[in-house]
Order: C-alpha cells, then sequence, then structure tokens
C-alpha cells in the first residue's frame, strides 16, 4: 500500500481506502456483521488505514461495526463519518447547529469514541455552502472537541468550489471517475492552491466500471441501481455517475479493449491514481475479495499519457455531452 498526506490535516492515508456504504451487505441486503468484520479484516490486511462511513449506512450498522472493530487494533484507522441525510425533510434550514451536534453526538456513541477524526456534511442542498453559520457550528465542534476535523460531501463542482471558500474546510469527498471528469477542470487545482484533502468516491460509476455488468446484468429491487437510475431517490448521479446504462456499457466495451483486459476495476482506480491532487480514493466493499482485488490498483505502473488521452476520447465520445454540465 501507498500513502498520500490528507491535505493540510497532515494525516498520512492509505491511497486507496474503504467505502462501507455496503459494509457487511449488498446493495440492499439485510446487514451481515461477520461479514462485515471480515471485510474490515481485510483492508487492515491490506494496509488500508482510513474509512469513509456515514450515520445513515445500514441504519448505523456500519460506524457500529467499525466502532467494535477498531477496538481491537492497536494502530487506530482515521475514521471520517458523514452527517445530514437523517434529516427528513432533507432541507437546508435542517442543517443548523443543534441538528448537526445531535447527530454527532449520536456518530460518537456508535463508533465508541470521545472525538470523530472527521466528519463530513453528507451531501447538504446546495443553499448549505451558501451559509457561514453553518461552517461556524462545525468550528464550534472542532473547538469543542467533539470533532478533530471537518469537510465535506458533495453533488456538484460548483458546491466543492463554494466549500473551500471556508478556511475550516479540510477535505471535500466528490465524485469522480472516468465517466466523472469535470472535476479536474478547476476544482482540483483549487484544491490543491488550498491545502484541501480531495476523497474521490463512485470511482467505479456503482460498479459499471468494474467491466462486469452486461444488458443482461439485473440487480435486486433494493438496490439503487434498480430504483434510482433517473434520481428517482435522490440524485441520479450517485448512480451510475449519472450515465445511461446502456451507453455506459458501451464506453466500457471501449474501455475493455484500450486496456486489453475483462477487469476494468484496478485500472479504473489507477486512472484516478494518477492525479496528484486526488488524496485518497474509497470503492465500497461488501466482502473481502472486494477489498483484495481494489487494493491492486495501488501496485500497477502509472498509465501512459498515450492510454490517458486514450480514455479522454472515449469519455468525449459517449458520456461528456450527456453527463458533463450537470455536476
Amino acid at each position: 500500500m501507498k500513502y498520500r498526506r490528507f491535505g493540510k490535516t497532515n494525516v498520512m492515508v492509505s491511497e486507496i481506502s474503504l467505502g462501507t456504504w455496503q459494509l457487511g451487505s449488498k446493495w440492499g441486503d439485510p446487514f451481515n456483521e461477520e461479514v462485515a468484520v471480515n471485510t474490515l479484516m481485510a483492508a487492515s490486511r491490506e494496509g488500508i488505514n482510513c474509512y469513509d462511513t456515514a450515520d445513515v449506512y445500514q441504519g448505523g450498522a456500519s460506524e457500529k461495526a467499525i466502532g467494535k472493530y477498531i477496538k481491537t487494533l492497536k494502530e487506530k484507522p482515521f475514521v471520517i463519518t458523514k452527517a445530514g441525510r437523517k434529516l427528513n425533510p432533507h432541507v437546508a434550514k435542517g442543517y443548523n447547529e443543534e441538528n448537526l451536534r445531535g447527530f454527532i453526538n449520536d456518530s460518537l456513541k456508535r463508533l465508541d469514541v470521545d472525538s470523530l477524526d472527521m466528519v463530513l456534511l453528507h451531501c447538504p442542498p446546495t443553499d448549505v455552502y451558501y451559509q457561514p453559520d453553518v461552517f461556524k457550528a462545525l468550528e464550534k465542534f472542532k473547538k469543542d472537541g467533539l470533532i478533530k476535523h471537518f469537510g465535506v460531501s458533495v453533488e456538484r463542482v460548483e458546491e466543492a468550489l463554494k466549500a473551500i471558500e471556508y478556511d475550516g474546510v479540510e477535505a471535500v469527498e466528490i465524485i469522480f471517475n472516468m465517466f466523472r471528469l469535470r472535476p479536474m477542470e478547476l476544482f482540483f487545482e483549487e484544491a490543491k492552491k488550498r491545502d484541501v484533502a480531495v476523497i474521490v468516491r463512485v470511482p467505479l460509476a456503482s460498479g459499471l466500471l468494474t467491466g462486469k455488468f452486461s444488458t443482461s446484468t439485473s440487480f435486486s429491487p433494493g438496490d439503487h441501481r434498480t430504483f434510482n437510475r433517473h434520481g428517482e431517490s435522490f440524485d441520479k448521479g450517485e448512480t451510475f455517475s449519472g450515465v445511461d446504462y446502456e451507453t455506459g456499457l458501451k464506453a466500457v466495451e471501449e474501455l475493455k479493449k484500450l486496456f486489453n483486459t475483462s477487469d476494468l476495476a484496478p485500472i479504473a482506480l489507477r486512472w484516478i491514481l494518477m492525479f496528484d491532487a486526488v488524496s485518497t480514493v474509497i470503492p465500497g466493499a461488501s466482502k473481502e475479495a472486494h477489498v483484495i482485488n481494489n487494493v491492486l490498483a495501488t501496485n500497477l505502473p502509472p498509465l501512459t499519457q498515450t492510454q490517458m488521452n486514450q480514455v479522454k476520447e472515449i469519455y468525449d465520445k459517449y458520456i461528456k455531452v450527456p453527463v458533463h454540465s450537470l455536476w
């Protein structure tokens, strides 16, 4: 495993970390604590020292499993958790000091720690980024010792650029992959200027960039890849990065030919690691095998400039027109 500096926090984190939305289950399936622990143990063995979770993942079971597991470790991983999606309705005015303090205290209990390593606002409505009091509250929580660091998880580049105008923001979690190139145009350079860590989420476009899906692939009814393809439940950019499934499959076939492989996942992750603005990538894993496969990316040789250019050509051909301007 290789490690990168996590922006101005100065923490060194594994360049491939662990996303835990699916920890202990496949999409839509019941949580399985034994599978969760085995997944976390595999991450430790592979040198992963950073986990990304949220208070809503598996109804809080993800945080609980992580909290219980890290008690067994001598060297504690850096745990990023997110808050805000428990709001119902999920509206900007709900992002206030009282609600956020409640969410943070609940996460402290589930993770069984005295202070959270990092809290991210969990893809709040765009208006939240224009409310300085929200970020003042986070500064207060940091001063009070409830949290050590804070940042944001965003849907749009606009939100990321606005968020890093606040000096206290130390990290931005953003979707970036072979099907979502816009963050590299302006945001990456601005993040580097401000020494803000960049956490890349949805790096495999909900599995589309693994190269393992086809037109006959089916997903369970509880899987967002079944029910959210057009944004029926939340931002459609969270599902296949907002790419039309059939169009994405065509682009994937060209990527497989380009790299002469049927297993695109390590290549897709290595492509992300080619960008020095990226601090860590958080592919999800619902079982041990996923962790092991994801970590392969860290030891692959750098992609050539020709390969990087060809990925961009495939993006321009299939993805840019319907997707680029939306996020």
